[in-house]
């Protein structure tokens, strides 16, 4: 019987055409944003993977969910532990006063006690 393979990771940000254009709108954000998108908390870059308050990219809309994997617009600075927790999540988007509807992923993980960790 043949050895069940795990699925190759078909996703376009991790592998394949869109990887370069994410790879250089993440070094974009990591020298520009020092706040997490999701709790609002600052990021210490001095943390490296696999630590849960290292900094990683969340994608704004998941890209499980229709979002660009590689748009800049779609991706934002986050701790990598707020973004296991926002997991592939939406909150209710709301209309503001010009029309413009906004989406929104800040209040998922504020319930979370961050200096337990």
């Amino acid at each position: 019987m043949p050895r069940d393979r795990p699925k190759a990771n078909t996703r376009p940000d991790h592998n394949g055409q869109q990887r370069a254009q994410f790879e250089s709108n993440k070094k974009k954000i990591y020298a520009t944003q020092t706040v997490c998108g999701i709790c609002g908390k600052e990021v210490n870059f001095r943390l490296k993977w696999p630590h849960p308050m290292s900094a990683c990219i969340d994608h704004i809309i998941p890209v499980a969910k229709g979002g660009h994997p590689s748009d800049i617009s779609n991706m934002q600075l986050a701790h990598m532990s707020c973004n296991r927790q926002k997991s592939d999540k939406l909150t209710a988007t709301r209309e503001v006063s010009t029309g413009v509807e906004l989406v929104s992923n800040r209040a998922l993980p504020l319930a979370y006690d961050w200096k337990s960790v």
